[in-house]
């Protein structure tokens, strides 16, 4: 059998695994017939702002599939329509198993304590996991078989990553505004203002940011690890087609080079199932020693597994260290984030709630920006190690063994908005306190990893746009011999300013909508407080449809122009300037965005937990000044970590995907 058969095997069981968890969290029992009936407005709630959002892609997606089919073939538009539709899919899949799992956990840790609660939560999470690298190795892996390794094949790749690209961004930047929308809007009315509880039945904007959690940290997240997990193979197999013949017969031939990515992503999914068993076996011990086991198991089984692989088929011994670098690089990111978003650093964030929230703020801002080094230093040592080992290829090989555990990674990140769901329906079904302890003990985890999950996802994509900016570079080489980028080249230099402007205004544009979005749920939920007689003291039921409306409203309509943007800026600067410009723009936005990224995403996952500390009885707890003034820093960082921070590693690979996709038009 051939790779790109046995790789489709291994993806088909990879699903099949997926589908027997999903089984699995429907044999536990769920809530009473009221839990119940929030749990169905959350998984009715995200279900249909879903299928809004896909059904505005949908014909956004017909039109550039037409015309990449006009353009680059028949084969490239279709291409282009499998990526974005497989991305939809695995975002749907993942959602779905979430908004089971959520109401499940909470009974779960009602009746049967922690560790039965962290297994519903975590198989949840996995479904999203295995869905993800599953259908990436059979949308890359098939198109490699079905087009039979041609050496015409990169544009077609490119195009599928270019679609599953474009969904995620969406997904992304609208289940961001969704989410913290409605829950900056939930927080500053319920507890500021109103003095109520997180998740408290009373606040009308408590269904509405419970679906948030899942259309945009579930649903967002999983498109955005699959257009990563597809983009880093994608990158490997064009740099290996474009690669010159001696240096490609040095490193194992083009063939072989083409296929070897999905031979290791295919390795790393098997890994990840293997090492689900590491979490089930010690979910009743620590829920961080059994998620860290999980993690930590799955990468050592790959990087073991590959190692095997790669002596056994006498490729050169420089293209399993290019993975270690990659690996290596994603353990120093993950450590980085933890220590900066639940050690000391928190700590003393805390703290400086006592003086208020403009304190909280400064330091938060301050401790984001310190938080890029380390994984800024991490990424580059990994690059200069992946170059010098195996040239252009190896960095792509770097952003694959970050990547070939996907499964596992999504699985601990897509548990943590299950966790977080699983409280809030908790409280609202009036489950007791330990209940409620026990669920906030798995949220406080959740939210430590899906930092590291959002630095994970940062790292990879900037190792995957690199190798994507350098596929681009190559393409254009091969047909304008001594092209180059030169910083003294005013074109190279105008494209690197637009690159350095990008991020900025997209994250401007994210986080705008964030604020015109909360403003209208504040309004809307300071309402239904003042207007509906006997609502504050538990007498009434809130209009939570109301607030989910608005929400699922306003994100659909927002997000369309800042993906808009994204998508457009790369095409216009390739037609106006030509493709040098697009050098210097992928050049100069891949560093901003990775660095803004990180800031954004540590101060807000910061913010978050140093709320949560001083929740626990710290500095006052609940009720303190200093409360107040850490949920006014928490509520800052919910557009920086949930909407403009995951945004930008979308748009970094985005820009690289279209512009290696639009390469040939250029020329």
């Amino acid at each position: 059998m051939t790779t790109e058969s046995i790789t489709l095997l291994i993806a088909a069981t990879g699903l099949l695994g997926a589908l027997g968890l999903y089984a699995e969290v429907g044999r536990w029992p769920a809530a009473d017939a009221a839990t119940n009936a929030r749990a169905t407005a959350i998984r009715h709630g995200a279900r249909l702002f879903l299928t809004n959002e896909y059904a505005r892609l949908a014909p956004l997606a017909v039109v550039v599939g037409l015309l990449l089919g006009f353009t680059l073939g028949p084969t490239a538009g279709g291409a282009f329509l499998a990526g974005a539709s497989l991305s939809g899919l695995a975002s749907a899949i993942g959602m779905a198993a979430a908004t089971r799992a959520n109401v499940r956990t909470a009974v779960a840790a009602r009746d049967r304590g922690r560790g039965p609660a962290l297994s519903v939560a975590f198989s949840g999470g996995a479904v999203m996991g295995l869905t993800v690298a599953s259908l990436g190795l059979l949308g890359v892996g098939g198109l490699i078989l079905l087009l039979e390794r041609d050496i015409a094949t990169g544009s077609t790749l490119s195009a599928f990553g270019m679609g599953a690209s474009a969904v995620a961004l969406f997904a992304r930047v609208g289940g961001g505004i969704f989410t913290k929308g409605a829950d900056v809007g939930a927080d500053l009315v319920g507890k500021i203002e109103s003095g109520l509880e997180e998740d408290d039945a009373r606040n009308p904007g408590v269904i509405a940011d419970n679906v948030g959690d899942n259309v945009g940290d579930v649903a967002g997240m999983g498109a955005d690890l699959f257009e990563s997990y597809c983009g880093a193979i994608i990158a490997a197999s064009a740099i290996a087609i474009v690669l010159p013949q001696a240096e490609a017969a040095a490193l194992g031939g083009r063939a072989t080079l083409l296929v070897l990515p999905l031979a290791l992503c295919a390795t790393g999914l098997i890994a990840s199932l293997l090492a689900l068993g590491l979490v089930y076996l010690t979910a009743g011990r620590r829920p961080d020693l059994a998620l860290g086991l999980g993690v930590g198991g799955a990468t050592a089984l790959f990087l073991l597994s590959s190692l095997v692989g790669i002596h056994t088929a006498a490729l050169p011994m420089a293209l399993w260290l290019a993975l270690l670098a990659g690996s290596v690089a994603g353990i120093v990111i993950g450590g980085a984030t933890e220590l900066y978003t639940r050690g000391r650093p928190v700590r003393n964030l805390a703290k400086a709630a006592e003086t208020g929230a403009a304190t909280v703020v400064i330091r938060g801002f301050a401790l984001g920006m310190e938080s890029a080094a380390l994984p800024v230093l991490a990424i580059g040592i990994a690059l200069y190690a992946a170059t010098a080992l195996a040239g252009l290829y190896g960095v792509a090989l770097a952003a694959t063994g970050m990547l070939a555990t996907t499964g596992m990674v999504m699985a601990v990140d897509a548990y943590g908005p299950i966790a977080d769901n699983a409280g809030g329906l908790a409280q609202m079904g009036g489950m007791g306190k330990d209940t409620r302890g026990i669920t906030d003990e798995l949220d406080a985890l959740g939210n430590t990893t899906a930092a590291i999950g959002k630095g994970y996802a940062i790292g990879a994509a900037a190792l995957t746009a690199l190798a994507l900016m350098s596929a681009y570079v190559e393409t254009v080489r091969q047909a304008q011999p001594g092209f180059s980028l030169d910083l003294a080249d005013p074109v190279v230099l105008l494209g690197g300013f637009i690159g350095a402007l990008l991020p900025f205004v997209f994250s401007a544009m994210t986080m705008t909508a964030v604020g015109r979005t909360a403003q209208e749920m504040i309004v809307e939920i300071r309402r239904q407080l003042r207007e509906i007689p006997g609502l504050r003291e538990g007498d009434a039921t809130p209009d939570s449809d109301r607030c989910t409306d608005i929400a699922s409203r306003a994100a659909l309509t927002r997000m369309l122009l800042p993906g808009g943007t994204a998508l457009a800026v790369p095409i216009l600067v390739g037609v106006v300037l030509g493709p040098k410009a697009v050098g210097g723009m992928l050049g100069v936005a891949l560093p901003t965005g990775v660095v803004l990224a990180l800031l954004l995403a540590n101060a807000g996952g910061a913010w978050d937990n140093a709320k949560k500390l001083i929740e626990k009885g710290a500095h006052g707890g609940k009720g303190s000044a200093a409360h107040d003034a850490a949920v006014i820093g928490d509520t800052v960082g919910d557009p920086f970590k949930d909407t403009a921070g995951p945004s930008m590693n979308i748009l970094i690979k985005l820009l690289g995907i279209v512009s290696l996709t639009i390469a040939p038009l250029l020329l």
